[in-house]
């Protein structure tokens, strides 16, 4: 969109301008922006700390893109299922983003995969909302993960309004990529991608390759797929006072390697890996036992809550429980200071629709080993603000931290690339380019109702 049509966003009408139209005219048939959009996350809400059960990235992106939209005059309502009977029907998370609690099921102990039995309770929830409204409350639904695709299909046809679809992370992907005894996506969740990318207005990808698994795997149309990077808080994620001071904040030796580990514990971001190449870097150097110190930040979730014990059983059966720290999810502060505290973080996921983790920690000035896969060759740039590992073999995990431990002044080299490498990542980037995908799907679906189609 021309930045003369941005700017004039906001006023209604149709997209479509025959040439010569009067200029009075032209302005009034320049697409809107919506006023308020309904944005659905079923399984997992924004108040919810992440790292912790189905907790992550996403919890973070919803956040993030809902406030970013707020200040730039799109409302937005988020509708989540509600987790306790304490939570109130609404909440204003920040001025413009209500956080709406949708009764269905019971409020604990429901697992993710027991959620598509409560879509239909959530929907009725959701519609109950909207018809506390007027006619047109709603421009445009946003929704996040495929159970909420599900109640968005619905909720955009009864309105009569565009569907914007996320998915995040999808099941073909997921399975083409499993971890060692991890459980693979369901039947009834691919077929469920497939109606709804069938279903949206328009699908957002986090990055091109994201944007071609829509398009190979489900047939999605290229021209309905939107590819917009996340962003990162870049006045939370920021060097501030540096390494030593962070180290000194958390208790950690100041000359020590600190490989960390941040994020969900399950076979899909395989921690296990971290701990066998710690366990290689210490065959090699037993003196290095001296000097590191591995955080393990973030609790069980997903699969991985099958065994939540498991990774601690890992280190003792590896011998390097002396200098393993598993640390609780924390606050987004906290977590700021654990990256800046860390040399290195370590991603060795099996699957990363984008890795708001690698963003993050390179926003706080650490340089970043990660997997290449997904949208992780995006966030990292390889050679320069991090290393970039093909596979899931430890000992080549193992050889990219050696580096670390022998020049310790690689992570502070590094760490300043990676920061500005971040910099380009910021949400206010991210939230204009989803706006500008909200009013091309508003647009398109008028042209349709007005029978340019």
């Amino acid at each position: 969109m021309s930045q003369h049509a941005s700017r004039l966003g906001g006023l209604r009408g149709r997209s479509h301008v025959p040439f010569g139209t009067p200029s009075h005219q032209r302005l009034r048939r320049i697409p809107r922006r919506p006023r308020r959009i309904a944005m659905l996350s079923v399984h997992t809400s924004p108040l919810h700390q992440p790292g912790t059960g189905d907790a992550g990235g996403m919890n973070v992106y919803i956040v993030e893109l809902a406030k970013r939209l707020a200040a730039i005059d799109i409302e937005v309502e988020i509708f989540t299922r509600a987790t306790t009977a304490a939570l109130p029907p609404a909440v204003e998370f920040a001025p413009g983003v209500l956080v709406r609690h949708v009764d269905a099921g019971p409020y604990e102990g429901l697992a993710k995969e027991d959620l598509p039995a409560q879509l239909c309770a959530f929907t009725h929830g959701v519609m109950q909302a909207w018809a506390g409204h007027r006619p047109g409350h709603y421009d445009l639904v946003h929704s996040h993960y495929w159970l909420s695709g599900h109640v968005g299909w619905l909720a955009a046809e009864r309105w009569g309004v565009p569907l914007v679809h996320a998915m995040h992370t999808m099941a073909k992907v997921k399975n083409a990529a499993l971890a060692e005894g991890d459980t693979p996506e369901p039947a009834a969740r691919v077929i469920g991608e497939q109606q709804i990318v069938r279903a949206a207005d328009r699908l957002i990808a986090n990055t091109d390759e994201e944007a071609g698994e829509l398009a190979r795997h489900y047939e999605a149309a290229r021209e309905l797929v939107a590819v917009v990077h996340p962003g990162v808080n870049l006045d939370r994620f920021r060097p501030a006072d540096g390494r030593a001071a962070a180290r000194a904040r958390l208790g950690l030796p100041a000359d020590a390697l600190i490989p960390l580990f941040a994020g969900r514990i399950q076979p899909l971001k395989a921690p296990d890996i971290l701990l066998h190449a710690v366990a290689h870097l210490l065959e090699e150097d037993p003196s290095l036992r001296e000097r590191i110190v591995v955080p393990v930040v973030g609790g069980p979730s997903g699969s991985g809550l099958a065994k939540p014990e498991g990774l601690h059983k890992l280190a003792a059966r590896l011998g390097i429980c002396d200098v393993v720290r598993f640390r609780p999810p924390c606050a987004q502060d906290e977590l700021a200071d654990w990256y800046r505290a860390a040399s290195v973080l370590v991603m060795p996921s099996y699957s990363e629709s984008f890795g708001l983790v690698a963003i993050e920690a390179q926003a706080c000035g650490t340089p970043v080993v990660a997997a290449s896969v997904g949208g992780l060759p995006v966030a990292v740039r390889d050679g320069v603000s991090g290393t970039l590992i093909h596979g899931h073999d430890p000992a080549d995990y193992a050889r990219a931290l050696g580096p670390f431990a022998a020049e310790p002044e690689r992570a502070d080299r590094m760490g300043a690339a990676a920061a500005r490498h971040a910099e380009s990542f910021g949400w206010d980037t991210a939230a204009a380019a989803t706006a500008e995908v909200y009013t091309e799907a508003m647009r398109e679906r008028r042209r349709l109702r007005s029978g340019h189609g």
